[in-house]
């Protein structure tokens, strides 16, 4: 059975939380990937490489997935990012455009989440 590519986003996702980049990569984007983080050059390899300094600096990195919505070609997934048990984190979208099944394009907006916020329902 052909997995959705909210399956394939998210896994994307999980790779890269846990350190396995490179395998992320490999299997999930496609030759022509690029992304819109303003931190880095627009290049998949530029990417990884800060991808994978992050995950060295952050071993213990928690992804959570709050929810995933597939529409068409394109992938969002909403979640919890904290770079270890302490740390208070951030709300993260990610947003995917798949091709012929590899990701293509990646857009990602991230929030932290603050200590105290008088909005009662949080941030997911």
């Amino acid at each position: 059975m052909k997995t959705s590519l909210k399956e394939n986003a998210v896994s994307f996702l999980q790779l890269v939380a846990s350190g396995n980049v490179r395998e992320a990569y490999q299997r999930y984007t496609g030759p022509n990937f690029r992304h819109h983080n303003p931190y880095f050059r627009g290049d998949a390899h530029s990417l990884m490489l800060a991808m994978e300094e992050n995950a060295a600096k952050n071993p213990h990195k928690i992804l959570e997935v709050k929810r995933a919505i597939e529409e068409g070609d394109m992938v969002a997934v909403h979640s919890h990012v904290r770079q270890n048990q302490e740390d208070l984190g951030g709300a993260v979208v990610h947003i995917f455009r798949f091709h012929n099944d590899q990701i293509v394009e990646l857009w990602d907006v991230g929030q932290p989440i603050p200590a105290d916020s008088p909005n009662e329902n949080g941030m997911f």
